[in-house]
């Protein structure tokens, strides 16, 4: 891949951890994938990393595992994004207002790093950062308007219910 100018993205430590963080920090990966898996050591590696630990709480929520521990990652130091890992063996489900509210009430995530680690983390870890993930000039309008709720919280606690109202991807409102 490298001869091609692409640069790793590995899917790690999500039934085991054997070492695969630490190959692919010094891999330059761009992102660390699954992570259900991960020593107190790893958390630390992920908390220097300079890449995105990216967490995918509807895979482990289908495989009945354990989710990621966000809380501890996020406290190291890492870069969390969230995703949904959208595939029909573990996670069939590609539900983004599922993997946020998940990541909130299991993996104790504030709404605040939710909306961050789905939007500017995620396009981070794509290396798409300066084309998308935040309302910034130049950056691809894509943005969703809610309808009237109460708090920002509100998104999460009520995982069940849709408040979408209106999207909008490049600058054009989507029917």
């Amino acid at each position: 891949g490298a001869f091609h100018q692409l640069k790793p993205k590995l899917h790690v430590n999500q039934l085991n951890s054997i070492g695969a963080i630490e190959a692919g920090i010094k891999l330059g990966a761009v992102s660390l994938d699954h992570l259900e898996t991960v020593t107190e050591e790893e958390i630390q590696m992920l908390g220097s990393y300079k890449g995105c630990s990216t967490l995918l709480p509807t895979a482990a929520f289908f495989l009945r595992m354990p989710f990621q521990p966000a809380r501890k990652l996020i406290d190291a130091g890492a870069a969390v994004t969230l995703a949904s890992d959208f595939n029909p063996g573990s996670s069939p489900s590609g539900n983004m207002n599922l993997v946020n509210a998940m990541s909130c009430i299991q993996m104790k995530m504030l709404p605040e790093e939710v909306i961050n680690a789905s939007t500017l983390n995620g396009a981070y870890a794509m290396e798409l950062e300066n084309e998308l993930g935040s309302i910034t000039i130049g950056k691809a309008a894509n943005l969703i308007f809610t309808k009237p709720i109460p708090s920002l919280a509100y998104l999460f606690y009520s995982f069940g219910s849709n408040h979408i109202d209106k999207v909008m991807l490049k600058g054009n409102w989507v029917q």
